[in-house]
């Protein structure tokens, strides 16, 4: 078997399991489904959903590594005298016109926000998906800049970046419960994106990340 199609039946497989989990978390409620419940509704083994996710979380939060994937990679390929906050801004503009999965403002996506908010696991996981994003952020930022690891400024525009991004996806959610419109949805995304950079770009004056 060549390694593409290795990879490729993993991948199925991964996905098969991710979907077969989220059914299952819709339905019940995260803390009420087994992973023993996710391998029969999966039709796999019980150890075969543990060698693809490790923990419970991960299979409800499988997107987690392509978003960081997407936003480490943005700053890994930024030009060092770019401005970096600008750069992710452009890229959330480019995710929304995509309609990437994660990025998607739908009933489906409500039922996701609603599954977390009920759930004291998965909000804690979120919450350290946070920080761990914040502190990869700023190692990437540290890297372009040519900056120490422990750089105060390169910290401070990881925390802000996020915040925006997490506080303009949080509230998008929001606004799509109450009117059920995407499009509007999409544009206070976009919008609080915009608000947000411009204020990271503002504290960041007069350090390297404001280039």
């Amino acid at each position: 078997m060549s390694s593409d199609l290795r990879a490729r039946k993993r991948l199925a497989t991964r996905r098969l399991i991710s979907a077969a989990a989220d059914r299952l978390f819709f339905e019940k409620g995260f803390e009420h489904v087994t992973v023993e419940d996710i391998a029969v509704a999966a039709g796999v083994g019980r150890m075969t959903v543990f060698n693809y996710f490790p923990r419970k979380e991960d299979m409800f939060f499988d997107r987690d590594m392509e978003v960081r994937e997407v936003l480490i990679g943005a700053i890994k390929n930024s030009d060092i005298k770019q401005s970096v906050t600008d750069k992710l801004r452009q890229l959330a503009h480019k995710l929304i016109e995509e309609q990437v999965p994660y990025l998607k403002f739908s009933e489906a996506s409500q039922t996701f926000i609603e599954t977390v908010e009920r759930s004291d696991t998965l909000k804690a996981r979120a919450r350290a998906i946070r920080d761990e994003i914040v502190q990869e952020l700023t190692e990437a930022l540290c890297t372009l800049k040519n900056r120490e690891p422990t750089d105060s400024d390169a910290y401070l525009a990881a925390n802000m970046i996020v915040a925006t991004w997490s506080a303009a996806f949080i509230h998008a959610h929001r606004i799509f419960h109450q009117t059920k419109r995407s499009s509007e949805a999409q544009a206070i995304f976009l919008a609080m994106i915009d608000k947000g950079s411009a204020g990271t770009m503002a504290a960041m004056l007069g350090t390297p990340y404001a280039d």
